[in-house]
């Protein structure tokens, strides 16, 4: 098998952008709801962020390219094996606190390729 026949379609002239569950243009895809609401490179990027919270530090994750209902449970898994509170705010998961090191590891175990980003 070479390297042309593990690729798969993100984008058609003719289409558009194209859905990555069942290949079809955005426009005409029939994978509705359970259809992944943001397409990232496939790298899952886990940052710390205290912008705006008062000095708190927040634990970032994006990049993850599924449909919501999965990453709402996704997210239960990670604050259930960190211990604290979080939300899922505008495809992005929130973690509270400094635990980037704990959701790279549970995320690399789900099967994820991850980054730590920023500082």
């Amino acid at each position: 098998m070479n390297s042309k026949q593990k690729t798969r379609s993100v984008y058609s002239t003719e289409q558009g952008r194209l859905c990555p569950q069942c290949l079809r243009g955005v426009a005409s895809c029939v994978c509705g709801v359970d259809r992944p609401t943001h397409q990232g490179d496939g790298i899952v990027r886990i940052k710390r962020e205290t912008k705006g919270r008062g000095g708190k530090a927040v634990t970032v994750i994006e990049g993850l390219s599924v449909a919501p209902k999965e990453l709402k449970s996704i997210a239960k898994g990670l604050k259930q094996k960190c211990g604290v509170g979080g939300a899922v705010k505008d495809h992005n998961i929130e973690i509270q606190g400094d635990q980037r090191s704990v959701c790279k590891t549970a995320l690399e175990g789900l099967g994820y390729t991850c980054k730590l980003a920023g500082g």
